[in-house]
């Protein structure tokens, strides 16, 4: 009784028969009525007008045939005329002793009131038919969908739902696919960040197990080259998990920023001022633009890290070329540009590029843990601005990001 089908055939079989009675009952007496004002109508206009003192039954009654065989003035040879009124000499007579006979008319209306009952039967009929068959359809792609709903409550990802029905369910079937298909790529993701934190924790683990077995056994002489190679590892293994906590943060939106006005081009210049030194190592040059850059709403420290991790990047793969810093405020943000004269990346590796653990051209991440670029997206969407790049291969690239500039 609680399915919904089972209640809308039943809304519908009420609607249909409350409605079939009351047309039933209207128009029964709303025949009865017309039929006997026609009734009066022709008689008046046949001039066999009928006294209101006239009783039913003398209407009723008709009028009495004389035996011709004791009648003196019946034509001779006529015979009297039985019919079917069941007085015939020796027969049997059907109408009840004290009962008027029927009229026609009335006859006619009690076909006329069966006609009705029986039409009214055949739409109640026809209503639950109908109700069923509507109803059915409405419940079953809900039935559908709440099937679904537990299938992939049970991880069956790959569950979907077939878009029919009226347009309200079959946009929540489309909806419900469209779910689907996020948390299903979210899994997918999931389970690749599972799989690639193993792999980089791996990694150095299996460097720090090996060295200091080796230093166990006697096959590594205990010195203090050995013991920085060791503590290397760790910082390697403390940066891994400082990275993998700030991109938890960031992709959870509990990322703690500190919001204010920063002058662009003075945070610009103290990245520039980190990467000096391994610049000048490898002969590459960087410059800024020295056109005014406007101030924009950002948290300090975050936009210094952004650039940290795509200076990094750039200097990865421009040994010997230049990188240039510019930025300008295109519509209603601030763009800033990180150009340099690379090698570029192929068009393949392009949508990819901010992925966490990325390996594709060995993975142009900003950092030895391959996070680089997915914080440094991280930070700058939470900080309402988007990133991207444009490159091609042996080209060059060029990576930007936008931040909201601080209204004047």
């Amino acid at each position: 009784m609680n399915r919904l089908w089972v209640r809308l055939t039943l809304a519908f079989l009420s609607v249909t028969l409350v409605t079939v009675m009351f047309v039933a009952l209207l128009g029964g007496l709303s025949a009865g009525d017309q039929f006997n004002r026609y009734i009066v109508e022709r008689n008046e206009a046949l001039g066999t007008f009928v006294p209101k003192a006239t009783t039913n039954a003398q209407q009723a009654a008709p009028p009495v045939e004389q035996n011709p065989q004791t009648n003196p003035n019946a034509p001779n040879g006529q015979r009297p005329n039985y019919g079917n009124q069941g007085n015939r000499p020796g027969g049997v007579n059907r109408q009840p002793p004290g009962i008027p006979p029927r009229t026609p008319e009335q006859n006619f209306l009690d076909r006329l009131y069966v006609t009705l009952i029986i039409a009214a039967l055949a739409a109640g009929g026809i209503g639950t038919v109908l109700g069923i068959y509507i109803s059915r359809n409405i419940a079953a792609p809900l039935a559908g969908l709440s099937n679904a709903a537990h299938d992939f409550a049970a991880r069956k990802w790959e569950r979907r739902v077939h878009v029919q029905g009226a347009n309200e369910i079959a946009d929540v079937a489309r909806a419900f696919n469209s779910m689907a298909d996020a948390l299903q790529h979210a899994e997918i993701l999931r389970r690749n960040l599972m799989a690639d934190i193993a792999h980089e924790l791996r990694t150095p683990l299996t460097v720090m197990q090996g060295n200091l077995r080796a230093l166990l056994d006697g096959v590594y002489p205990l010195e203090m080259r050995e013991v920085a190679t060791l503590y290397d590892e760790t910082r390697l293994l403390s940066r891994l998990v400082a990275d993998l906590r700030e991109l938890a943060l960031a992709e959870g939106g509990q990322l703690p920023l500190n919001l204010q006005t920063v002058e662009l081009r003075s945070a610009l210049n103290r990245s520039i001022e980190q990467f000096a030194l391994a610049a000048e190592a490898q002969d590459t040059q960087i410059e800024i633009n020295p056109t005014p850059l406007p101030s924009v709403q950002a948290d300090p420290d975050r936009l210094v890290q952004v650039m940290h991790n795509l200076l990094a990047n750039a200097l990865r793969y421009t040994a010997g070329g230049r990188i240039r810093i510019s930025g300008e405020q295109v519509a209603n943000v601030v763009r800033i540009q990180v150009s340099d004269t690379g090698k570029g990346i192929s068009k393949e590796d392009l949508p990819h590029l901010f992925d966490r653990f990325y390996q594709g051209d060995n993975s142009r991440a900003g950092s030895n843990t391959g996070l680089g670029l997915a914080i440094a997206k991280a930070w700058v969407e939470a900080m309402g601005g988007t990133i991207g790049v444009e490159s091609n291969a042996g080209e060059g690239s060029t990576f930007w990001f936008t931040l909201k500039p601080v209204r004047g």
